[in-house]
C-alpha cells in the first residue's frame, strides 16, 4: 500500500556538513577500520556522555551486549532479569553467554521495569539486571541501583533507543556498570544504518574490551628489534578473574565514526525536537480520550518513539482505519518476547507480566521519525481525532 506516512526505517536525514564528513573520511581514513576516527568518536561519545573513557564504538547495539554478556562471566544456573517488553536483541546474547532469563514486568504508566519490578524476581541466583530505557524514556534508576549494589548485583543499561536522555542531570547509559547504545537506522541518530558503542565503568573490563572487539588482536608481551618478527602483531586469549573469554570481531567502520562524531553535535536539537513535536501530539489529543500517552516535559525522554495504549480494546480497528482510509501506518511494537517461538523453544515461554501483557495488547506506535515535518503530525493529528470520533 502506498501510504501518506509511512512507519519509515529511516529515522533522519543528514545535513550537508555531515555528508562533507562523510566524503571527507572516504577520501582520507587509513585505515578504514580501528583508526583515528574511531578514536576520535569514542573521545566525542565519552565527552557527551560526561564520562571519563571506556567507551568503546562496535559494530551495532547487539555487539555491545553480547561483550557485556560475556563480562558479566555467567556461570550455570545464573539469572539475569530482563523486560519481557523490549526488542529481542535485549535479551539473546545473554542467553548465548550462558545466562538463565527472568522476565520481569514494567509499570503501565512509564512502560519500562522499576525497582519494584526488578525485586520481585530477584532470587540467590541473580547476577544481572538489564534495565531497557524503551521508548527513549529513562527507568527510575536510583532506586535500581541501590537495590542491585545492596546484592552485589551488575546492572546493565540498554540505551538503545535513549542516547541524550538524562535522569538527575546524568545522562544515560552511563549510571550501572556498563551502558549500550544504538545508532541503527530507526534511532534518534544514525551511523548509516547501523553502529553502536559499549561504556564499561571498571577498569578491568575496559582493559580487555579492546581484544574482545577485534579477534584477540594484541601487543607481543616483549620488546623486538625488528617490528615483522615474528608477526606484525599478536593474537592472544583475553582473560578476565582468571578466566579466558573468545574475541570476535565487533569493529564500527571509519565512515560510521566520523559520521557519529558529527551527529554528536546535534543529538540534543534532535532529542528537544522531537520532545516538542511529542508533547503537541499528546496534548492535541488530551480531550479525546482512549488513547493514554506517556507525557514527559524532561529531557527524561527523547521520545525516539511515539507510543500510545488504547484504553477500550479497539486497538485494531484504530490503525485498520488509519491505513486504509487515511494513509497512516501506525504499528504494534514489542511483541512480548516471551510470545516468541524462539524464547518458548528455550523453556522460556511463561512469564508474570500482566502491564507488559495489558500495555502490548492494546498499545499503538505512530509514524515519528524525525524528518517528518510539521504539517504531517497535523495531518496525523486530524486523522488520529476523525478515527477516535469515528469509534
Amino acid at each position: 500500500m502506498n501510504y501518506k506516512i509511512r512507519f519509515s526505517g529511516r529515522s533522519h536525514q543528514y545535513t550537508s556538513d555531515e555528508i562533507d564528513v562523510v566524503v571527507e573520511a572516504m577520501r582520507n581514513a587509513e585505515p578504514l577500520t580501528q583508526g583515528a576516527y574511531r578514536n576520535a568518536f569514542e573521545k566525542a561519545l565519552a565527552d557527551f556522555q560526561g564520562i571519563t573513557g571506556n567507551t568503546f564504538a562496535v559494530g551495532c547495539a547487539t555487539d555491545a551486549l553480547e561483550m557485556a554478556a560475556q563480562l558479566c562471566q555467567f556461570k550455570p544456573g545464573d539469572e539475569l532479569i530482563i523486560p519481557s517488553h523490549t526488542y529481542t536483541a535485549s535479551a539473546y546474547p545473554f542467553i548465548k553467554k550462558g545466562a538463565n532469563l527472568v522476565w520481569a514486568d514494567i509499570d503501565l504508566q512509564s512502560r519500562v521495569v522499576t525497582a519494584e519490578t526488578i525485586e520481585r524476581c530477584l532470587s540467590p541466583k541473580t547476577k544481572a539486571i538489564l534495565v531497557v530505557h524503551l521508548y527513549g524514556f529513562v527507568a527510575d534508576m536510583d532506586p535500581i541501583l541501590e537495590l542491585a549494589r545492596s546484592r552485589n548485583i551488575i546492572v546493565i543499561e540498554d540505551a538503545a533507543q535513549a542516547i541524550g536522555a538524562r535522569y538527575k542531570g546524568r545522562r544515560c547509559g552511563t549510571m550501572g556498570d556498563m551502558g549500550v547504545f544504538s545508532f541503527h537506522s530507526h534511532k534518534n541518530i544514525t551511523t548509516l544504518g547501523e553502529g553502536g558503542a559499549l561504556w564499561v565503568r571498571n577498569d578491568q573490563f575496559a582493559s580487555i574490551v579492546p581484544m574482545l572487539r577485534h579477534n584477540g588482536h594484541c601487543n607481543f608481551p616483549f620488546e623486538r628489534d625488528d617490528y615483522w618478527i615474528p608477526a606484525m602483531g599478536n593474537v592472544d586469549l583475553p582473560e578476565l578473574n582468571g578466566e579466558p573469554i573468545m574475541p570476535s570481531n565487533y569493529c564500527l567502520g571509519e565512515i560510521e565514526c566520523a559520521l557519529g562524531a558529527a551527529l554528536l553535535k546535534r543529538i540534543d536539537a534532535i532529542n528537544a525536537e522531537k520532545r516538542r513535536r511529542a508533547l503537541w501530539f499528546i496534548d492535541s489529543l488530551s480531550e479525546h480520550g482512549r488513547l493514554e500517552f506517556h507525557r514527559v516535559d524532561t529531557d527524561r525522554h527523547n521520545y525516539h518513539l511515539l507510543a500510545a495504549r488504547m484504553t477500550d480494546g479497539s486497538r485494531d480497528r484504530f490503525i485498520r482505519k488509519m491505513a486504509n482510509e487515511y494513509g497512516v501506518q501506525c504499528v504494534v511494537q514489542y511483541y512480548p518476547l516471551n510470545r516468541y517461538d524462539l524464547y518458548k523453544k528455550l523453556d522460556l515461554g511463561d512469564a508474570q507480566t500482566p502491564n507488559t501483557d495489558l500495555f502490548y495488547d492494546n498499545m499503538i506506535s505512530f509514524p515519528f521519525q524525525q524528518t517528518l515535518c510539521d504539517d504531517d503530525l497535523s495531518y496525523m493529528i486530524d486523522c488520529t481525532v476523525k478515527t477516535l470520533k469515528s469509534l
